[in-house]
């Protein structure tokens, strides 16, 4: 019996999250319901390195389980042929002594509507996150401490959007997404960044929280960890599935535009929309 680590993909529309929830469907119950097709076992010792909440996507959170199957390879290109929104990416072997939540550090990506952003204001606002801080007034509080450090945040203009790089050993509860809430009030001239340092320094001022669906968990590393590409194949015939099922949408929705600005009045009442 070998315990393995996987590193896993999921666009969060599809879960109620990664955490088991009776009754719901989560990233949790898909991948012991994957696991139980392959290895044919109802408790293969299942842990998650992250949790992630409700529409939040991942493109490498890190489980581990314990497996029959001697060959990793195989194992993982299993997985990818049952699976219904996992992605299984990589693998590697573990001890029994390994836990995965001992990342070395956590890679989030957040994307931000870039329109009237000021990105000068807005990189300034992420470096006074960076370092050592108390983020109470920046996470939804369950009682662990709140002090930590953010080794750095990184503001990348995109096209229209802004992204926002995360690099950190760990997070608090709904950080990144007030965080990330706080940087666009700045950059768009909302907020200021006192507003921000004094939030920082205890002051009780909210900055709401971002939306779910623009976070993304880009990996979880491990410096002692040695991880294994699965087979492409198994993982790019389902991608295209998928991309294709987004560009019907897509498709649709320019449509819906274009069929609104034909048919629209060219003097529109005031309450027309």
């Amino acid at each position: 019996m070998k315990r393995v680590a996987m590193k896993i993909a999921y666009l969060g529309s599809g879960f109620s999250g990664s955490q088991a929830q009776p009754g719901l469907r989560t990233v949790e119950s898909q991948v012991l319901e994957d696991i139980g097709k392959v290895l044919k076992t109802d408790d293969p010792g299942l842990s998650f390195s992250s949790r992630t909440d409700k529409g939040v996507n991942a493109l490498g959170n890190a489980i581990a389980f314990y497996s029959s199957m001697d060959d990793l390879l195989v194992l993982a290109k299993a997985l990818n042929s049952v699976s219904d929104g996992v992605f299984y990416r990589s693998f590697c072997e573990i001890d029994d002594e390994f836990n995965i939540r001992y990342a070395s550090r956590r890679i989030y990506r957040y994307v931000l509507d870039g329109e009237g952003i000021d990105i000068d204001k807005a990189s300034e606002c992420c470096r006074l996150f960076e370092g050592e801080h108390d983020f109470f007034r920046f996470c939804r509080y369950d009682g662990k401490p709140t002090t930590l450090r953010i080794d750095s945040i990184s503001c990348i203009p995109s096209g229209d959007c802004v992204v926002l790089e995360f690099n950190a050993r760990y997070y608090l509860w709904n950080m990144i997404r007030r965080i990330s809430s706080a940087v666009e009030a700045v950059g768009k001239g909302k907020r200021s960044l006192d507003d921000v340092q004094a939030a920082l320094n205890g002051k009780d001022i909210s900055f709401g929280v971002g939306r779910p669906d623009a976070l993304t968990l880009q990996d979880v590393q491990y410096d002692m960890l040695s991880f294994t590409e699965a087979d492409p194949k198994a993982i790019q015939a389902r991608r295209k599935e998928h991309v294709m099922d987004e560009s019907l949408r897509l498709e649709f929705y320019k449509a819906l535009r274009c069929i609104s600005n034909k048919y629209a009045p060219p003097n529109p009442e005031p309450w027309a929309y």
